[in-house]
């Protein structure tokens, strides 16, 4: 019973067998291969419109070179005080952007609340060297909350960035769940809405090590190839990058995933509503859950070799809802989690 991480999860058959398949032969390296050319022409599919598309190998590595790519001296980046450039990234999105800072921004549910980003970015006046210069503003789809910004409510935070002159990106490490939930095309949810550049994950859905960063806007992106060179994010066999994406895109294996995935969480969620020794801590809507469990219930749990992170992570509101026998804990489904587990696991959770 694996629900710590989507992480956890291996290839999908499909995606494994394509990068077998690409294993021989030879290609041309560092981009240059038909399979990438593909692969970047079925991103402007999906997308519809051109955009401008970088393989690297993590999500870290995508926020962070995506960020740099707008910095600025002085550069303030702002995003949700859980965000994870801001949590869980040791600093990259920094250190990649000329010491560019993070600045917090509060808000419900894992989203930025808008009138604290306008008030945020009004605290850094670009006129004022003191404090340097606002540089780009950061959301996350699906949240680290596990909720979801509506397509009016991404256009909100754009409308904000836009007005103060400065680029919206999306941290899309489960963009494929938050677009299925949605049930939403990726140009909607994007470019269609604010987004200028998107980092798109994979690997938790499916694929070995394959993200990418999208400028919706190519122009945006002159300064990307030699920032992902001398990050050193630029592969010489990009080509198995684009065969795990070709594989993914395929047939729409990769919503299928998705999908899967969510609706393995919803049945999670249904079992907790239903236990006696759990709740849910907050409505989720994609293929995280968050629960308040009983300890003793825990440790069944564990002792049964179910496998789940406690959550450290407790919002202000909850501090007193959360009794001493009781935890927050964080289940993540996946693509490959199976009903059997579920039903498992709340079986023993009672």
């Amino acid at each position: 019973m694996f629900f710590a991480s989507d992480n956890w999860a291996g290839a999908h058959p499909k995606i494994a067998h394509r990068l077998t398949t690409e294993a021989g032969g030879f290609a041309s390296a560092y981009g240059t291969s038909a399979l990438d050319k593909k692969v970047e022409q079925t991103f402007n599919d999906i997308f519809e419109r051109e955009v401008a598309v970088f393989f690297v190998s993590t999500g870290t590595a995508a926020n962070s070179l995506a960020l740099a790519s707008v910095g600025k001296p002085g550069g303030v980046i702002f995003c949700h005080d859980s965000a994870h450039v801001f949590c869980d990234e040791c600093g990259a999105p920094g250190f990649f952007s000329s010491a560019a800072r993070l600045s917090p921004i509060a808000g419900k549910d894992g989203k930025i609340d808008p009138v604290s980003l306008e008030r945020g970015i009004r605290a850094v006046p670009p006129a004022f060297i003191h404090a340097g210069q606002p540089m780009a503003v950061t959301v996350t789809q699906s949240t680290e909350s596990g909720t979801l910004y509506s397509l009016e409510e991404i256009e909100r935070i754009a409308g904000i960035a836009r007005s103060h002159d400065i680029p919206l990106h999306m941290d899309g490490a489960r963009f494929a769940n938050a677009l299925t939930a949605l049930d939403v095309s990726p140009a909607e949810m994007t470019w269609k809405r604010g987004i200028d550049i998107l980092s798109f994950g994979a690997t938790k859905n499916g694929c070995w090590c394959a993200e990418a960063i999208v400028f919706m806007n190519p122009e945006q992106a002159r300064q990307l190839p030699f920032i992902r060179k001398q990050s050193a994010q630029l592969f010489s066999k990009t080509r198995f990058v684009a065969a795990q994406f070709e594989a993914y895109f395929e047939d729409g294996l990769w919503l299928e995933l998705a999908a899967h995935a969510n609706a393995m969480a919803d049945r999670l969620r249904a079992g907790i509503a239903a236990s006696n020794h759990a709740r849910a801590a907050w409505h989720t809507s994609a293929n995280e859950v968050f629960a308040i469990i009983r300890n003793d219930a825990s440790k069944r749990l564990r002792d049964a070799n179910a496998q789940f992170y406690d959550w450290h992570e407790i919002p202000e509101h909850l501090h007193e809802a959360i009794a001493p026998d009781e935890t927050l804990v964080r289940l993540v489904t996946a693509f490959a989690t199976e009903a059997s587990e579920v039903d498992r696991f709340i079986e023993i959770l009672g």
